[in-house]
């Protein structure tokens, strides 16, 4: 059984609790520019730390005064925004505890994290999740205040905190200690109802101090980074925290289709997001090369990237004719795509599923180093990362300091460390089942070299047994289809059937634009287009092309594109983007039978 630990570089004090990371900030650097509030003009309002330490004491005085107890829950549910930045820490500072809410959530699932969590106050963006919780507000009685953030709810609270005094904020804000409960966050839901994963202070705390010392050519104070993933996930809600300890700026940017102009305009110096993301951002860039009569270019210049990373890995590294070709491809390429990026961005950081080696060197070539990271939300978020200076693409990196990890005899990752869940809300049973001591069962799948570098291939539930006994991974054949430009989502099939299947889902914003550069009609729907021999055809290469590193037991026999896409809004996907299986083998169980039903060998829309 392998295994590796990585010692603390810091160690906090017992009492500390994450308001200490934003009270230090601020005497430290009272003037540093701590967020850029999109001003919808391209232009950003500079927030300080004195100006957010101020605004975040202002609004927790308002809490306390509305009569918000220490230990309780408060909910949020908003896009990413500064006021959830605010109201979180401003919830901090009360001494009570966040639950977050995904702005996408349905009643019902409002309604389970409310009652279950207990909380006592919510807060919403808008009249349209206010609408939401009057459906299932009798269900949470115990939600007793409710403030919207497009209004002047946050104004009333600076105003009622008023009367609360500086001293009653202190004690408030002290009441917790490195060991209390900061945050339920409560999982995304891919099978079952969510669990609350009770999340200390010491996660946020020790990771924040103990990543800033171990990374610093990342972590620089006075950069900034762009958030667009939900404040409501661990990730972005950990980066968020650390940024404040770090002392770099943070912008918000709500809407994915606004991502690009907000990168250009607030020029941020490091990235977070998921392997979707930097899909997209090369999907993109290609088809868009494609339209301009530039494709055979682009496509050149991808294949020089991702030839010269490759080659820096070696102990000769790239030749002078590769680094002439580099040379000449950042003028005419690589540039262009940093400068719709901003310009000063150096490195991403990308969890949630693996990136790929072929994105990764990409990335790295054109002046992107993709830091792979490994986590969930019951490791508030990252355990390892890789660093800037040993970069193994294709792994996830090695162990953040204060953290462990083992491989348990049937592959499985187990953790331990500072970051670890308290437990799971009022959940004992799932709490035994997750946790063997000081370690917590993962459920991932995963080897590690010599070096402690973690390779992730695949989910312990989510493995598929096939009738002939092969054990499959679905994520090493979903990961990389997603990569063509066509294809939306991936979802393989095959447990207990005699070969293994897909079910792809075309991308509807990709899709226009690769059918105008391909011949095809840009205005055919979805419907349409999974029937379109020259989309199917697409399909087929890309399956063809993924089948190659597979053995033919391993391999996609057979596929299926169906006629609309899988989302979050349709149920499909998470809020995070992972598949809802259970979800989608319910909802396309007629197709996937038929698919079996019929002669594999003249599949109606693809066979290997």
């Amino acid at each position: 059984m392998k295994s590796f630990d990585a010692p603390a570089l810091v160690v906090s004090d017992n009492s500390e609790n994450i308001t200490d990371l934003l009270i230090n900030r601020a005497a430290k650097t009272p003037e540093l520019p701590l967020y850029g509030v999109d001003q919808h003009d391209g232009t950003w309002k500079t927030v300080t730390a004195a100006e957010f330490l101020a605004d975040v004491e202002s609004v927790a005085k308002g809490l306390i005064a509305s009569g918000i107890q220490p230990g309780q829950a408060v909910a949020i549910m908003s896009r990413t925004r500064y006021e959830w930045s605010l109201v979180d820490f401003a919830i901090w500072f009360a001494g009570a505890v966040t639950v977050p809410i995904y702005e996408t959530s349905a009643p019902s699932q409002m309604e389970w994290i409310l009652s279950d969590s207990d909380s006592v106050a919510l807060f919403v963006e808008n009249q349209e999740h206010l609408d939401r919780f009057e459906q299932i507000k009798a269900s949470a009685p115990m939600v007793r205040s409710v403030w919207t953030f497009d209004g002047d709810s946050l104004e009333q609270l600076r105003r009622l905190g008023k009367e609360t005094s500086a001293e009653t904020l202190e004690m408030r804000r002290n009441s917790a200690g490195l060991y209390d409960l900061a945050t339920i966050i409560y999982t995304s839901g891919t099978t079952g109802r969510p669990k609350g994963c009770e999340l200390t202070h010491r996660g946020f705390v020790e990771l924040s101090k103990n990543a800033t010392i171990d990374i610093p050519e990342v972590l620089i104070e006075g950069h900034s980074t762009l958030l667009f993933l939900p404040l409501a996930h661990v990730f972005a809600r950990f980066i968020n925290v650390l940024c404040v300890h770090a002392g770099i700026k943070v912008g918000h940017q709500p809407d994915s289709k606004n991502v690009g102009p907000a990168m250009v305009s607030f020029k941020p110096h490091f990235l977070l997001a998921v392997p979707r993301v930097f899909e997209k951002v090369y999907n993109s860039a290609e088809q868009k090369a494609e339209a301009g009569g530039k494709g055979k270019i682009f496509r050149k210049a991808a294949y020089t990237a991702i030839a010269y990373s490759k080659a820096l890995d070696t102990p000769e590294g790239p030749s002078l004719g590769l680094k002439i070709q580099h040379k000449l491809f950042d003028v005419l390429v690589y540039k262009k795509i940093r400068a719709a990026m901003g310009g000063l961005v150096k490195f991403a950081i990308s969890g949630g599923a693996p990136l790929g080696a072929r994105l990764g060197h990409f990335y790295r070539a054109i002046g992107l180093i993709v830091l792979e990271g490994y986590g969930l939300t019951e490791t508030t978020a990252p355990a390892m990362i890789t660093r800037p200076a040993k970069v193994k693409i294709g792994k996830v990196g090695q162990l953040l300091p204060g953290t462990g990890i083992k491989i348990a005899d049937d592959g499985e990752i187990w953790l331990r460390g500072n970051n670890i869940l308290r437990g799971y809300w009022r959940n004992p049973e799932a709490t035994a089942a997750a946790m063997d001591g000081e370690w917590f069962k993962t459920g991932d799948i995963g080897e590690l070299d010599d070096e402690g570098f973690l390779t992730i291939t695949g989910r312990k539930k989510e493995l598929i047994v096939t009738a002939g006994g092969k054990n499959v991974a679905p994520a090493a054949l979903e990961d990389p289809l997603r990569a063509n430009p066509l294809i939306g989502q991936a979802v393989v099939v095959g447990d207990q059937k005699p070969f293994v299947s897909a079910l792809i889902s075309l991308d509807a914003e990709m899709l226009p634009i690769w059918l105008a550069n391909n011949g095809g009609d840009k205005t055919m729907s979805l419907a349409d287009a999974a029937k379109s021999p020259l989309v199917l055809a697409e399909v087929q290469r890309a399956v063809d092309r993924v089948n190659k590193n597979f053995s033919k037991a391993e391999s996609i026999r057979k596929f299926v594109v169906i006629g609309s896409e899988l989302t979050e809004e349709t149920g499909h996907l998470t809020p995070s983007l992972k598949i809802k299986r259970e979800i989608v083998m319910r909802d396309y169980s007629p197709i996937v039978e038929e698919m079996y039903d019929s002669n594999p060998a003249t599949g109606e829309n693809g066979i290997n």
